[in-house]
């Protein structure tokens, strides 16, 4: 068993740090305060390949793996959480799912565009009434000769406010239960009858567009369906086992850039006479946060290459979120402390931090799910 990158992991890594410190945290305040992602840097990112990393080079993917992913995930969610989620939405839950599901027509119309860096994918599932129970949505399309009609409302539809390629989960069969009458569609955002609304205000991951996106007589051709009828569930919970992969690495990335913070204020700062890092508890403190955090690392790579090997990772999915999210509010939350009154303001990135780790616990399945996937797996009954 080894815990080492591999030197090809390595300079990946080394790459994603550089660009997220030299691209990113310039902008990372601003946009935070605009609450708008800046499109310049989205297109920076599309130009290096960093929406389409762990997708195959014959279909305009970079060729590499999930672990790297996750190190570029990390990377910029150490210094911009709203980077990272527009970099995960995009590649978790859009463009993996077309790369699983679709069919070799339909990825080199769908898959191809989104890893090449030409477009950038949405995925619309939560309702206004149906969040963890996906099986509530009552989003419907209606079969009508080659078409499918889409009427419905869609909400916290992350990337919607820019995104060129939208997946969509509907229901096509009403007289069975929802989880086995859902359907996924592909839908290009210039189909008439899409209606986004302007991004919805957050308390966190304000730079990263987030809106609720209506579906009026949307007609889609009968091509366009992912995976065919009935497999839209299915097709949505594989997509969130994988994102929460990706969202683990942006809690493990979230954790330690606050704790990089913290030590470079702590070293700086002077009260009685010395540095807030020179005192034991200080100390103690970022050895106790640090740790944590290596531990959900750890269990965030475990996962990621459990998944490259093609052996079932849920599991260690909803492990590796569960924890990582947990240590990232803990974690943020003690960086604010840390820096005492400057902590809450913000000036001071830690603040923002704190904001970003809470939606964590909540989005790709909260972490009451996590806990139900988990033990769900052992043997209880």
């Amino acid at each position: 068993m080894d815990f080492t990158l591999s030197p090809e992991h390595q300079e990946l890594q080394e790459m994603y740090r550089k660009f997220a410190e030299e691209r990113v945290r310039p902008l990372a305040h601003e946009m935070d305060e605009n609450e708008k992602f800046d499109m310049g840097l989205l297109k920076e990112m599309q130009e290096c390949g960093f929406f389409g990393i762990p997708f195959e080079e014959k279909y305009g993917g970079a060729g590499s793996d999930v672990l790297s992913y996750v190190l570029c995930m990390e990377e910029m969610s150490k210094v911009d959480a709203s980077t990272g989620i527009t970099l995960s939405v995009h590649t978790s839950l859009c463009a993996s799912s077309i790369n699983e599901f679709a069919t070799e027509e339909q990825k080199e119309k769908w898959l191809r565009p989104l890893v090449d860096g030409s477009k950038i994918g949405c995925f619309g599932l939560t309702e206004p009434g149906a969040g963890s129970d996906v099986a509530a949505g009552r989003t419907t399309a209606v079969k009508d000769g080659d078409e499918y009609v889409i009427n419905g409302e869609k909400i916290f539809t992350t990337n919607s406010g820019f995104a060129d390629t939208f997946l969509v989960f509907a229901v096509t069969d009403k007289s069975v239960p929802a989880a086995k009458g859902m359907s996924a569609f592909l839908v290009d955002r210039n189909t008439p009858g899409i209606t986004v609304t302007p991004d919805i205000p957050r308390m966190g991951i304000r730079a990263a567009s987030n809106a609720a996106v209506v579906y009026e007589d949307v007609r889609v051709p009968a091509c366009d369906l992912l995976g065919g009828e009935g497999k839209g569930f299915k097709i949505a919970m594989k997509a969130l086992d994988g994102g929460r992969i990706g969202i683990a690495a942006q809690c493990v990335g979230i954790a330690q850039g606050a704790i990089n913070e913290a030590i470079k204020y702590d070293k700086e700062r002077v009260q009685f006479g010395k540095t807030i890092a020179s005192f034991q508890n200080t100390q103690f403190k970022l050895a106790e946060m640090q740790t944590k955090v290596d531990a959900a690392r750890l269990m965030t790579y475990r996962a990621a290459v459990t998944k490259d090997q093609g052996k079932p990772y849920n599991v260690y999915a909803a492990m590796a979120k569960l924890l990582a999210s947990d240590v990232a509010n803990e974690v943020t939350r003690g960086c604010v402390q840390l820096l005492g009154g400057y902590g809450y303001a913000r000036e001071y990135t830690v603040e923002r931090f704190m904001r970003d780790a809470k939606i964590t616990e909540i989005y790709e399945g909260t972490s009451e799910v996590m806990k139900m996937v988990i033990s769900g797996s052992l043997n209880l009954k």
